[in-house]
């Protein structure tokens, strides 16, 4: 077994501790600004550590445990960094992944609105419709998704049941604007990723999209995966968050939850019916509907964010 200060937890964030103060600020709005009210439990609450020193404390890790703050990239970026860890041989086994407690506070939908990047819809159920013409932006969403990472000699040790293998990843930045995606950039995060893997285009079975409803977001993105699949004929593209909303810190990780199954069931799971595919984001082989049957060997995973940071995280199908 693997000692706990051999552990490691490293988990993406978008933000944190925005819930707590957003709370006791109205707090103190409805009670005269009675500081009284402000609880002490706010700093341990707010420190952007507090989600994996929550896990620390509860599980008894105590091997390093912190966050890694990299917007909507982080959930990738969290399993990235514990995959470096192991690498380094800085812990045995890495808690990575990446969580969000967005939808518990006023601002993150204020900030959205303001931009013009809050998704709406007369019906709720369809208000979050990434590549869809009339798509209009975000359904901001929260959760978390936590993998157990290890080597793999460590992994067959202990009797595991392995569902992926880290092949290849990238991470880089666009450094030209604060929200705006750039197609440049993230074409060579995903070429990048792909020579890590020491594979090609043709190789890779599903692009999961980032793809979260905006307008300029999903546009760009689906010119970067047009000029690297467009002409490949056994590549199927998906994305996950018409199921369930963007989940910012946790998107990456959680999408890759959702499709690790394709390994085993192979299967590739469709978007939420898109009603009418914006031209500008009509793919090869989108998956709009039923699922495709055929065997996966490789999943790569789009995780963008703002401020520029990319990400691309490959997983290939574990085989004896």
């Amino acid at each position: 077994m693997t000692s706990k200060l051999l552990s490691g937890i490293y988990l993406g964030i978008t933000e944190h501790g925005n819930v707590e103060t957003e709370n006791e600020i109205y707090e103190l709005h409805e009670n005269k600004l009675d500081a009284g009210l402000w609880s002490h439990h706010h700093n341990p609450r707010t420190v952007a550590n507090a989600p994996a020193g929550e896990v620390s404390l509860n599980m008894g890790i105590t091997g390093p445990a912190y966050t890694i703050g990299a917007a909507c990239a982080a959930g990738n970026i969290g399993i990235i960094h514990g995959m470096q860890m192991l690498q380094l041989n800085e812990v045995d086994l890495a808690l990575a992944g990446g969580v969000s407690e967005s939808t518990g506070t006023f601002g993150i939908f204020a900030g959205f609105k303001s931009q013009g990047a809050l998704g709406s819809h007369d019906d709720p159920a369809k208000a979050s419709r990434p590549l869809d013409v009339n798509r209009n932006g975000i359904v901001v969403s929260e959760g978390g998704a936590i993998f157990v990472l290890e080597r793999l000699e460590d992994a067959l040790k202990r009797g595991a049941t392995i569902y992926g293998e880290i092949a290849g990843y990238h991470v880089n930045s666009d450094a030209v604007d604060f929200v705006l995606p750039d197609t440049q950039r993230q074409i060579q995060c995903i070429n990048a990723a792909l020579a890590k893997a020491k594979i090609t285009a043709n190789d890779v079975d599903i692009v999961n999209l980032h793809a979260t409803g905006t307008i300029s977001g999903d546009d760009n993105e689906c010119e970067a995966v047009k000029l690297i699949f467009g002409q490949v004929e056994n590549t199927y593209i998906n994305c996950t968050k018409g199921f369930i909303g963007h989940a910012m810190g946790a998107a990456g990780a959680l999408e890759l939850a959702g499709n690790l199954p394709s390994f085993t069931d192979n299967r590739i799971h469709s978007c939420k019916y898109i009603e009418n595919v914006d031209p500008k984001c009509s793919l090869k082989n989108l998956v709009n509907g039923d699922p495709v049957e055929k065997k996966v060997n490789f999943i790569l995973s789009n995780s963008f964010g703002m401020l520029g940071i990319n990400s691309v995280l490959i997983v290939k199908k574990y085989r004896e």
